[in-house]
C-alpha cells in the first residue's frame, strides 16, 4: 500500500500537467474547428481522465492548497468561474446557433413525407417505396414519413434511412 501511495504521489502532478496540455491543445483545436473529428472524443475522454491526477495532486498538496482559502483570491476566483459557467449554461454569453445542423437535418428528414425525401436521396418515390418494401417494410407508401414507418415496424428511423441510402442491390 505504501508503494502504491508513493507511486500515486510521484505521478499525480506530472499526469496532471500532461493531460492538461492534451486538454488545452484539443480544446483550442475544437474552438477553432480544426480536426473536430480527431479531437472531440479525445478531449472529452481525456478531460475526464484528467480528474484522477487532479484529485491525486490535490490530495498530495492539500495542506498548501488550504492556504488559498485563507485569502480572498480563491473565493473570488471560484465565484467568477461559477458566474461564467452559469452565463454559458443559460445562454447569456454564447450566440444562439440553432444547434447541430446534422441533427436538425436528420429530424427534418424523419418528418418529411417519403415522396419529398426520396429525390434528396437520389431516388424517385416508387424507387424509395420499392426499396423499403424489399427490406420488409411492406406498409411503406410515398405519403408516409420515415418516423411513421419506423414507428409502425418498431425500429429506429435510422434503420429506415439506412435502407434508403444503402447502395442499390
Amino acid at each position: 500500500m505504501k508503494r502504491l501511495k508513493a507511486a500515486l504521489f510521484r505521478y499525480g502532478t506530472p499526469l496532471t500537467v500532461g493531460l492538461f496540455l492534451v486538454s488545452t491543445v484539443s480544446g483550442v483545436a475544437l474552438f477553432f474547428h480544426l480536426g473536430t473529428n480527431l479531437f472531440r472524443e479525445m478531449h472529452e475522454i481525456l478531460s475526464l481522465v484528467l480528474l484522477v491526477p487532479v484529485i491525486l495532486h490535490l490530495w498530495r498538496n492539500w495542506p498548501g492548497f488550504k492556504n488559498y482559502f485563507r485569502r480572498a483570491a480563491m473565493p473570488i476566483s471560484l465565484g467568477l468561474s461559477l458566474i461564467a459557467a452559469g452565463a454559458y449554461a443559460y445562454g447569456g454569453w454564447s450566440k444562439p446557433s440553432g444547434g447541430n445542423p446534422a441533427i436538425a437535418l436528420m429530424g427534418a428528414a424523419q418528418k418529411a413525407p417519403l415522396h419529398q425525401l426520396a429525390p434528396i436521396l437520389g431516388l424517385d418515390e416508387s424507387g424509395a417505396v420499392t426499396r423499403l418494401q424489399q427490406a420488409g417494410f411492406t406498409a411503406a407508401r410515398g405519403t408516409e414519413t420515415i418516423a411513421g414507418i419506423a414507428a409502425q415496424h418498431k425500429v429506429s428511423p435510422m434503420t429506415i434511412l439506412a435502407k434508403l441510402t444503402a447502395p442499390a442491390p
